[in-house]
């Protein structure tokens, strides 16, 4: 909250109290006794049926509940931290003394409590946490909680996400490479759309190309021709297919398709979604983890997800 904001809701609360305060005392009277004279005793005017309505003051237990009240809001709004950014008083141990303090202190004792769960597996490295079988099953809670969503719950991927059980990758499967994805996340430098720059023909042709490296049933005349336009291709998935690391551009020869569903009886990218990514072009992206999880649990995360890749350890 701004310091204006913050001002401006001292200063009204401030304001308010202080009225409320000078309306009750200000109509404090003292009480009419019942053998006074009459002709001290006050109306305000009001008369109805013929009964006026005297001035009388509070009753005493009535007037006392009020300034009960009003010392209990002064000592509250000292305390709680709940006007503008006043953070409250500090009391015994320093902490404000209310819901927010009591967080304060919670906070306090399950970082303590860290040193034995998390705290103790930020030492060790990636590759000897992804073969601890205490440290996976911490890995694969922190994975259902925040990666199952989109790589599904046995991490096999889905269309447009990646599977994390194999060893193909766009970006490296190296325990540094896999933990930078998830600090930083991946903002594809994206697949182009080459539709107009080829035309139909020359998208068919390309697909085609692309399916006879997989070694896929493929039109080899359509092929033959999408080889020599294939070259465009090659700055990112290089001259041989094969990908690039650096570029994100995926291996083409190994039939492991991100954008492509297949079929039971022919897994892989189909011809018509090969020629979708070559004719709109394809742009993933991997949020960032880093606003979202601490280092210690990103060091686990990646442990496990680097696991998934390697032949299962024994327990």
């Amino acid at each position: 909250m701004s310091t204006f904001w913050s001002v401006w809701i001292i200063g009204l609360t401030s304001i308010n109290l202080a009225l409320i305060i000078w309306v009750l005392m200000a109509n404090r009277k003292v009480a009419v006794d019942d053998q006074a004279d009459p002709d001290d005793i006050k109306v305000t005017g009001h008369i109805y049926d013929g009964i006026e309505e005297y001035d009388n003051p509070l009753p005493k237990w009535w007037f006392q509940m009020f300034v009960i009240t009003i010392v209990f809001t002064v000592v509250y709004l000292i305390i709680y931290p709940g006007m503008g950014g006043y953070k409250g008083l500090p009391i015994f141990d320093g902490k404000t003394w209310t819901s927010r303090g009591e967080l304060a202190r919670d906070q306090d004792i399950a970082r303590a409590s860290y040193v034995d769960s998390f705290g103790k597996y930020s030492d060790m490295t990636i590759e000897a946490l992804a073969i601890d079988p205490k440290a996976n099953k911490m890995g694969a809670r922190l994975y259902s909680n925040n990666c199952a969503v989109c790589h599904g719950s046995d991490a096999g991927g889905n269309y447009g996400f990646p599977d994390l059980t194999d060893n193909d990758w766009l970006y490296g499967g190296s325990p540094e490479a896999i933990k930078h994805t998830l600090i930083n996340g991946r903002q594809a430098q994206g697949m182009l759309a080459w539709g107009e720059v080829l035309g139909e023909e020359g998208v068919v042709n390309v697909a085609e190309y692309v399916m006879s490296l997989g070694g896929r049933d493929h039109d080899v005349a359509k092929a033959e021709a999408g080889k020599d336009v294939f070259a465009t291709c090659a700055a990112c998935h290089g001259a041989d297919g094969k990908g690039s690391y650096a570029a994100g551009a995926p291996n083409l020869t190994d039939d492991i398709w991100l954008y492509g569903m297949g079929s039971i009886t022919e897994p892989g990218a189909t011809a018509k979604e090969i020629r979708q990514s070559i004719r709109n072009g394809r742009h993933g992206v991997m949020p960032a983890q880093k606003h979202k999880l601490r280092d210690d649990k990103i060091h686990l995360l990646t442990a496990y997800v680097y696991s998934l890749s390697l032949v299962e350890y024994s327990e």
